[in-house]
């Protein structure tokens, strides 16, 4: 039986009630213990328990703990003025955005863009820690606006060495990779003070590089285009390899926004479809992100062979054309 659901029905046994129980033993032994999800069941148990569970601190210690890297004193600081401060995040950023048509109403005017885009960033491996940062993004440069948009958080030759050791053959190495490394991308909007996490938390591909034996983790979100019916894709990749002491080293963490066509979205572009799923995008316990992608790709493939028909269709046509009126001119020029 889950936490909320004992509490609900504690009235029935005895005589017994929560309402027994000291605030500060609930407060600090009981409260403390659960992870966001159970307390924000159990603050449904009794108005005693949602009154208990609005306290500010314990969704402060549930985001750090959950998100070592909202603990960055300036995203800390940002949370606390969300409207419902650390919750309100929690409620944003813990959820997955799905791609099903969004509640967002397209066609009415958006609030002002925002000036910056903070990523909160961290990589567990089996729920251990091994890479967190907190990368700040301007919005408004004409630089960012007209080129690729592009989040590095690792400069070029940076690498962060991690405990994660090599096993067996590669195959095996990339299948523990898979299974266990997640991601968490957390962007924040400082302007509508609302956040998302646009990771699909597990890697939808995992590749290794023939040459250089490079690893890289793809993991994505679809999400909805500017138009209607158009699909793109939110790709976040980690890249790593294997030292010579068989440590793993990641060396590249990155975001993009990719279109159907295979080309990446400037900035303009990408903040406009960031900003509507922050806002507006559905969120989701949980969301078949392998799944979705795998969709994604399909659709992407027929997209291309319609294409592919439509320009062999013109090919011909031109072709035809071309014959026609060359046979025309000539028979013109002999016969008249």
């Amino acid at each position: 039986m889950g936490f909320s659901a004992t509490l609900s029905t504690v009235d029935q046994g005895d005589g017994a009630s929560i309402s027994a129980v000291h605030p500060d033993i609930i407060m600090t032994h009981i409260l403390t213990r659960l992870d966001g999800q159970t307390l924000a069941s159990a603050s449904c148990a009794s108005s005693q328990l949602h009154a208990f569970s609005t306290e500010g601190k314990l969704w402060r210690d549930i985001c750090s703990a959950t998100w070592p890297s909202v603990a960055d004193q300036r995203v800390d600081d940002l949370i606390s003025t969300f409207p419902a401060g650390h919750r309100s995040f929690f409620s944003d950023s813990f959820p997955l955005l799905d791609n099903s048509p969004s509640q967002f109403d397209l066609s009415r005017p958006s609030s002002p863009p925002t000036t910056e885009l903070i990523s909160a960033v961290d990589i567990f491996y089996k729920d251990q820690l091994i890479f967190s940062k907190v990368q700040e993004s301007e919005t408004e440069s004409g630089w960012f606006l007209c080129s690729p948009f592009r989040v590095d958080l690792l400069d070029p030759k940076e690498t962060v060495p991690t405990p994660i050791r090599h096993v067996g053959e590669d195959q095996a190495s990339l299948k523990q990779l898979e299974d266990n490394l997640s991601l968490s991308w957390i962007v924040i909007d400082p302007t509508r003070k609302r956040a998302a996490n646009f990771s699909s938390r597990r890697a939808v591909t995992v590749q290794r590089h023939w040459l250089t034996g490079e690893i890289q983790l793809r993991f994505a979100t679809i999400l909805n285009g500017e138009k209607r019916g158009e699909f793109v894709q939110c790709g976040m990749v980690v890249t790593c390899n294997w030292s010579e002491g068989g440590e793993l080293h990641v060396r590249e963490v990155s975001m993009q926004v990719e279109g159907m066509e295979g080309n990446h979205l400037n900035g303009k572009e990408s903040l406009v479809i960031l900003e509507r799923a922050i806002e507006g995008g559905k969120r989701r316990k949980e969301v078949r992100g392998k799944g979705r992608f795998e969709e994604y790709l399909e659709m992407k493939r027929e997209r291309r062979e319609r294409k592919e028909r439509r320009e062999k269709t013109l090919d011909m046509i031109c072709i035809a054309t071309g014959v026609t009126i060359f046979l025309t001119f000539w028979s013109f020029v002999l016969f008249r």
